[in-house]
């Protein structure tokens, strides 16, 4: 690619805790990166809120961090991901709060947030042809869901006053350009945007019946214009005229920089690692359709491109275009993994001690956990540790492919033991439950005809050794991770890319941009294999035993 006078691209990516920024250049390598975090509010148990402001302002003091002694005119372009959480404006384009307790700073429903749980079942019980996209049962981190909940609930307060409902990597680019352009990706995959090739109406993708039928027919008699209308860009399609001069002034950067249509975050992760040229390291270069990307951030999104429609029970899509023009994306999920593993650690007796043990050693408490894993193995391997304990992940709810957020978190087989070895083998349970997670996964997938030969590896929990283990031994299938660790970066600044140079398509600047590093070989050792086997077939015991409990308590309901 001839990138002419531009020498640098920058990727934005607003996570749960924090907004992230990387220069990158015309190689796809990370220059430098800078980190900001941002503040949660969580006013009852099940809320999760945040602040517009707050986030922008963030996103403005990273980008001037990786910046600072840059010349502004060789940054070609600028692309933003974010997690699909809800952002509520005014007509002043202030904001508007959805907090229960009218907090003025809360304007934006996060995508964990669960007060729409009764919302959700309300529009899973129509029965509409949509909801196959979404594996039969649309979730409560979904924006329909919340956007009911907030007309029920928030009628004056939030719903009589907000003119833009916004998915937040969309408002980020309304912030950056001014433009009411909405990303594809954010549309289809959250908000039931029914999008087919070469539509010729853009607001045809707008279901007036599925919306009428859930309660908000509202949207129907305003054209949809709060949630988008026919504004409407694929991924990394310049938005606008560029950087406005608010923005440019407010980010550092020059009036007019390129801005590409933004991703929800994961599917940035997927951009970044899905088209990596495997030939180089000895890994078969199977086609893009039988690779399954791992997006491992506070939860795991599981994301496979195919090349025909493909309708999974319990796994989302097929999405059209989202990512790349005329590919399919299926993405299957696990809630707040990282999260759990966070949890499983920080809430056992032993864990203040081993944040002690770990200090002293100058590492992190997974580093420790993870060299006493491997001291003790027996039978020659670590895996082992855990015949007589088993975890099923499912903590806060299931999203695939069971799609059963009523799901909740066991533990079989706890003694009366408090000390290192017992945190350690709740934690090594963890990995593995969520390893037979994806495991579940895959079966669901390849049941529909698709084949997963190869998975892509990229965020926090990528960087566990022993999690990628577990995935590869379980799985049976390779696990590649990028040259570049943050994946999710490198394919927000691709837009930036897209954006400055239409001429290239998308595709033609991820296989550009990036590359491939380690690779994780399994183990197809027969007793280990026979081991998972029998550990997997436990699983799925106790995601039906679990299921029996629900229906007992039930039953009278």
């Amino acid at each position: 690619m001839d990138l002419g006078q531009f020498r640098y691209f920058i990727g934005v990516d607003v996570g749960t805790t924090s907004v992230r920024a990387a220069l990158v250049d015309g190689n796809g390598c990370i220059i430098c990166k800078a980190t900001q975090s941002i503040q949660i509010w969580q006013p009852k148990d099940n809320y999760y809120q945040q602040s517009s402001t707050d986030i922008w302002q963030a996103c403005c003091t990273v980008v001037k961090k990786i910046t600072d002694g840059i010349d502004p005119h060789c940054i070609g372009g600028i692309g933003f991901d974010a997690t699909c959480s809800m952002v509520v404006l005014d007509q002043q384009l202030q904001p508007v709060s959805i907090c229960p307790h009218a907090n003025p700073d809360c304007n934006i429903i996060m995508w964990l947030d669960h007060r729409a749980i009764n919302e959700a079942e309300l529009i899973n019980s129509t029965g509409h042809h949509l909801l196959s996209y979404l594996g039969d049962t649309i979730s409560p981190e979904m924006q329909a869901p919340k956007l009911l909940w907030l007309k029920k609930n928030l009628y004056s307060q939030c719903w009589n006053k907000a003119a833009h409902f916004f998915d937040l990597p969309d408002f980020l680019s309304f912030k950056a350009t001014g433009s009411f352009t909405r990303s594809l990706c954010s549309l289809v995959c959250k908000w039931n945007y029914e999008y087919k090739n070469e539509q010729d109406n853009l607001l045809s993708g707008w279901l007036d019946d599925y919306w009428q039928a859930i309660g908000l027919d509202d949207f129907v008699h305003e054209h949809y214009e709060r949630i988008g209308g026919n504004n409407i860009a694929l991924p990394g399609q310049p938005i606008g005229q560029g950087l406005c001069s608010t923005a440019a002034s407010e980010l550092g950067l020059c009036v007019g920089t390129a801005v590409g249509a933004s991703l929800v975050d994961a599917y940035a992760g997927c951009l970044g690692t899905v088209g990596i040229d495997l030939t180089k390291i000895h890994v078969k270069n199977e086609d893009i359709t039988c690779r399954l990307s791992l997006i491992c951030g506070t939860s795991t999104c599981h994301m496979m491109m195919t090349s025909e429609p493909t309708f999974i029970s319990g796994v989302w899509g097929p999405y059209n275009s989202v990512i790349l023009p005329g590919l399919y994306l299926n993405e299957g999920g696990q809630s707040v993994t990282g999260k759990l593993v966070d949890f499983i650690i920080s809430k056992h007796p032993f864990f203040p001690t081993l944040k002690e043990l770990s200090e002293q050693k100058s590492i992190s408490t997974y580093d420790y956990l993870d060299q006493f894993i491997n001291d003790n193995g027996i039978e020659n391997h670590w895996a082992y540790l855990t015949q007589d304990l088993h975890i099923l992940p499912d903590f806060h709810g299931n999203r695939s492919p069971i799609a059963n957020h009523n799901l909740k978190g066991m533990i079989c087989g706890l003694k009366l033991a408090s000390g290192l070895h017992d945190l350690a083998i709740q934690y090594l349970a963890t990995l593995q439950g969520l390893a037979f997670g994806t495991k579940q996964i895959i079966q669901a997938v390849e049941r529909k005809g698709q084949q997963v030969k190869i998975l892509l590896a990229c965020g926090g929990l990528s960087k566990n050794n022993v999690f990628l283990r577990c995935h590869a031994d379980v799985t049976g299938c390779p696990i590649v991770l990028g040259k570049e660790e943050d994946c999710v970066l490198l394919g927000s600044a691709m837009l930036g890319v897209s954006a400055a140079f239409p001429r290239y398509d998308l595709r033609t600047v991820m296989t550009t941009f990036s590359s491939a590093g380690e690779v994780v070989q399994p183990n197809l050792d027969p007793h280990l294999q026979q081991y998972y086997a029998k550990k997997y077939q436990v699983y799925l015991l106790m995601q039906q035993d679990q299921l029996k409990y629900l229906s007992i308590i039930n039953d009278d309901k």
